[in-house]
C-alpha cells in the first residue's frame, strides 16, 4: 500500500535519488556500525549525505551504513530479517505493514522513547495508529503523504467557480457547474476503494471494526452505506468507469487530455500532468477533500512510513538513537522540505508553506487514518472485495446487498479463511 500512495509523491523529489543502489555508507571512522534498511526512492542521495554527515560528527562512535530496498517482495524479506541473527538495526516500513510485523513477535517495543522523547501525542494519527499493536508502540511514524484534489484553474474559471469549495455541499454544487460543456466535473474511477474509505470515515464508519482475531466487515453499516452513497453521487459527474481503479487507465493521462476539472490523488500527479501535456504547466491547482462541515477537510487514507527496531539487532540502543534522530523535528524539517512530504506532526506542517500542492496535503493530513490494523489486511487488499462492490452499486445493485456480501467476505479474510 504504502509504494501506491507515495508513487505520486517522488514525482516531486529530486531527480538525483538512491535510484535502486545497493548501500550508502558513511565515514567508517565509528567503533559501532548501524545498519539502516531504508526503501528506494524515499530519500534523496542529498538527504541522506547531510543527515548521514551530520549525524555522525555529532555521534563520533558511530558509523551509518544505509541499504536500500525493492518495495516488492519486501514483506517475506523483512519477516526472514525479524528472525534472523544478522538483522539490521533498523528498517523503514509501510504503516500500514507494521501489524504484520509485530505478530512475528520481532520488533522491539519503542512505547517509552515515543512518549518521552518524541513526542507522541502530537503524532498524525494515520501513521501512530497503524504503529501500535495492543497499546504497544512498535512503529516511529517518519513522513506521510494523502490524497488532495488537483483541479484545472482554467476550467473552473470558465465555469464561475472562483471560490474553492469546504465542505461537500460546496463540493457538489460546485462540480455539478464544472460537469457541462464536454468538460467532466470530475474524472473519479469506480473502483477507487482509498477515497471511500475517507467518505466512509466521514460519516463514522470503518471498512471493518474488531481486534485480535475478532474482526468482521463493515461496510454494510449505515454509516458506511453513506460513505458510498456519496460516492456515487460525486462520481457521477464525470465519466470515470464504473468497473476499474484509477491505474486503468491512469487518472493522470486522462486529466492531462485537458477536459476534467478535478481528480483526486497525490499532489506529486501535477508534474506528472504537466508533463503529459506542458501546455497546462502554471494551470493547476490544489485543495484539501472537502468535509461535511467547514470546520475540518474530509477524511483521507494515510500513507507512508514508519520505522522500526528489530529485537534481535546487534546495536539496538544505537539505532533507536538513530530512530529519534529521523523522528526529530530537525530532521521531519529537512525531510518535508526535500521530499515535499508531510512531516510527522500536524503542528509542523507550517514548514511546507509556500508549496501548495503538499501545503494542501499538509492540511487534510490532519483527518488521516490508516486501513483496520490487522495482520491480514494486506490478504484483503490483495482480493480485494470492496472493488467489486463499489461497481455493483455504480451500476445499479442494491447498496445493502452488496454491502453485506462484501462485509461478510472481508470478515472471513481477516479470519484467516
Amino acid at each position: 500500500m504504502k509504494n501506491r500512495i507515495l508513487v505520486g509523491a517522488v514525482a516531486l523529489v529530486s531527480s538525483v535519488t538512491l535510484s535502486g543502489c545497493g548501500y550508502f555508507s558513511g565515514s567508517g571512522g565509528g567503533d559501532r556500525t548501524v545498519t539502516v534498511w531504508l526503501m528506494k526512492d524515499s530519500v534523496s542521495q542529498g538527504f541522506l549525505e547531510k543527515f548521514t554527515s551530520t549525524y555522525e560528527k555529532e555521534n563520533p562512535s558511530v558509523t551509518l551504513e544505509f541499504k536500500i530496498q525493492e518495495w516488492s517482495g519486501i514483506g517475506p524479506k523483512v519477516l526472514d530479517a525479524l528472525e534472523s541473527d544478522d538483522a539490521p538495526d533498523v528498517i523503514e516500513v509501510g504503516n500500514t505493514q507494521v501489524a504484520q510485523y509485530a505478530e512475528s513477535g520481532g520488533l522491539r517495543d519503542l512505547t517509552l522513547e515515543s512518549m518521552r522523547d518524541l513526542g507522541s501525542e502530537d503524532w498524525l494519527p494515520g501513521l501512530a495508529q497503524p504503529g501500535q499493536i495492543s497499546g504497544v508502540q512498535y512503529g516511529i511514524p517518519w513522513y506521510a503523504a494523502n490524497r488532495v484534489v488537483i483541479y484545472n484553474k482554467d476550467i473552473f474559471k470558465a465555469a464561475g467557480v472562483e471560490d474553492l469549495p469546504k465542505t461537500r455541499a460546496e463540493w457538489i454544487s460546485d462540480t455539478e457547474k464544472l460537469n457541462t460543456q464536454g468538460k467532466q466535473g470530475i474524472y473519479l474511477a469506480g473502483q477507487n476503494w482509498y477515497v471511500l474509505a475517507g467518505f466512509i470515515w466521514d460519516e463514522g464508519g470503518e471498512l471493518a471494526e474488531g481486534g485480535g482475531g475478532d474482526w468482521r466487515g463493515t461496510l454494510d453499516t449505515p454509516q458506511a452505506l453513506a460513505g458510498m452513497n456519496f460516492y456515487k453521487e460525486l462520481q457521477a459527474l464525470g465519466e470515470g468507469p464504473a468497473d476499474s481503479d484509477e491505474e486503468k487507465p491512469p487518472q493522470n493521462d486522462v486529466f492531462a487530455e485537458g477536459d476534467v476539472a478535478q481528480i483526486i490523488s497525490l499532489p506529486g500527479s501535477a508534474a506528472l500532468i504537466e508533463q503529459k501535456n506542458p501546455e497546462l504547466k502554471g494551470k493547476l491547482g490544489y485543495f484539501p477533500i472537502p468535509g461535511k462541515t467547514a470546520k475540518a477537510p474530509g477524511s483521507v487514507f494515510t500513507g507512508g512510513s514508519d520505522l522500526i527496531v528489530p529485537k534481535k539487532a546487534d546495536q539496538r540502543s544505537a539505532g533507536i538513537a538513530v530512530v529519534k534522530a529521523l523522528a526529530s523535528e530537525k530532521w521531519q524539517t529537512e525531510l518535508a522540505r526535500t521530499m515535499s512530504y508531510v512531516p510527522n506532526k500536524p503542528k509542523l506542517a507550517h514548514v511546507v508553506e509556500g508549496e501548495e500542492g503538499t501545503a494542501a496535503m499538509a492540511e487534510g493530513a490532519g483527518q488521516g487514518r490508516a486501513t483496520p490494523n490487522s495482520s491480514q489486511w494486506a490478504k484483503v487488499e490483495a482480493e480485494n472485495p470492496i472493488k467489486p462492490y463499489m461497481t455493483a452499486v455504480l451500476t445499479g445493485a442494491d447498496p445493502a446487498a452488496a454491502a453485506k456480501k462484501a462485509s461478510e467476505r472481508i470478515t472471513a479474510m481477516l479470519a484467516g479463511s
